[in-house]
C-alpha cells in the first residue's frame, strides 16, 4: 500500500536515502527492511544500504538513516575518524540525518552526536532530560537529576501529537494506540534547540517522554524516533502501525527536504 506523505511539494525527483547498520543490539536486519518498505511505499525515495564495515559517501544522499548502534558505553563501537567527521560536516553543510530507535544508544563519546541527536541512552549525570508534563508543557530536567534511561516490556501504549502544525506530524491523528512497542524513558543529553513532536506516558517514570524530536544542526536537519523496536525471532508489529509509517516517512522527507531548498 502506497503512503501518503504530506511534508513537502510533489516532485519527480526522488529524494536519495541511505540506511547505515550492521552492528546493533535489536535485529538491525528486520529494521533496514521495514525502512525500506516505509519508504519504497510512498514512492519518494531510492534507498541505498551500507552495512558496516562499509560506510557511504554521505554526499551522495539527502537523507542518511542510521540504524547502527554501536552502545552506549566507553567500548561502543566507533565509526573511523574520517568517517564521523564527513558526517558531521555533511549535516552541518545541509544534509538529512535521520535516528531509528536504538541509533540514539550509540556513540556515548562522539560529541557531534550527541550535538546532533539531542537526547540519547545516556545516564542523568550526562546531561539534561525532557519531559512532557499534564498540561502538554516541555519539562527540563536539570542535569544529574531524573531517572536513568529505560524501558518496561513491549506493551500497546498511547501516542500523542504534541506539535500538530509540523510538517513531519501533519495529517496524523492527535493520539493513537500504538502496538508493541518498548517505551523509553530516562533519555539525557545536550538537550538543545529540539522540537518535541510526540511523546507517550511511561509506565515507569509516570509522565510524558519523547517519542519523535527534531533539530537543526548548522544548515541540516536532524529527525530522531524513539519507535521501531525490533527483535530476532519475534513479530513486530509495531512496525506496521500506518501512523507510524507515516510519521517515519514524513519525518525522512523533512529530514531530506534540507538538501533541496
Amino acid at each position: 500500500m502506497a503512503l501518503a506523505c504530506a511534508c513537502g511539494e510533489a516532485t519527480a525527483q526522488k529524494f536519495k536515502a541511505v540506511i547505515v547498520d550492521g552492528v546493533n543490539n535489536h535485529d538491525w536486519a528486520a529494521g533496514t527492511a521495514a525502512i525500506q518498505k516505509i519508504l519504497g511505499g510512498t514512492k519518494r525515495f531510492t534507498v541505498d544500504v551500507a552495512t558496516y564495515p562499509t560506510l557511504p559517501d554521505f554526499a551522495r544522499y539527502d537523507v542518511v538513516i542510521n540504524n547502527f548502534n554501536g552502545g552506549h558505553t566507553d567500548a561502543g563501537t566507533r565509526w573511523p575518524k574520517e568517517a564521523e567527521q564527513a558526517l558531521v560536516a555533511y549535516v552541518r553543510g545541509g544534509g538529512g540525518l535521520v535516528i531509528f530507535h536504538a541509533a540514539n544508544n550509540a556513540f556515548l563519546n562522539w560529541p557531534e552526536y550527541n550535538e546532533m541527536i539531542g537526547l540519547g541512552w545516556r545516564d542523568p549525570s550526562f546531561g539534561k532530560g525532557i519531559a512532557i508534563g499534564a498540561n502538554r508543557q516541555i519539562i527540563v530536567i536539570p542535569q544529574g537529576e531524573g531517572l536513568p534511561p529505560g524501558h518496561g516490556p513491549r506493551h500497546d501504549f498511547e501516542i500523542f501529537v504534541l506539535d500538530k502544525n509540523h510538517p513531519v506530524t501533519r495529517g496524523l491523528p492527535d493520539h493513537w494506540m500504538h502496538p508493541s512497542e518498548q517505551l523509553t524513558h530516562g533519555q539525557h543529553g545536550p538537550a538543545e534547540g529540539l522540537t518535541i513532536l510526540t511523546y507517550a506516558v511511561s509506565e515507569v517514570s509516570h509522565q510524558g517522554e519523547p517519542m519523535d524530536w527534531v533539530r537543526n544542526y548548522g544548515k541540516g536537519r536532524v529527525y530522531v524516533t524513539m519507535l521501531g523496536h525490533t527483535w530476532k525471532n519475534e513479530s513486530n508489529p509495531n512496525l506496521e502501525d500506518v501512523n507510524f509509517q507515516r510519521l517515519f516517512a514524513q519525518g525522512v522527507e523533512w529530514a531530506a527536504n534540507g538538501r533541496r531548498r
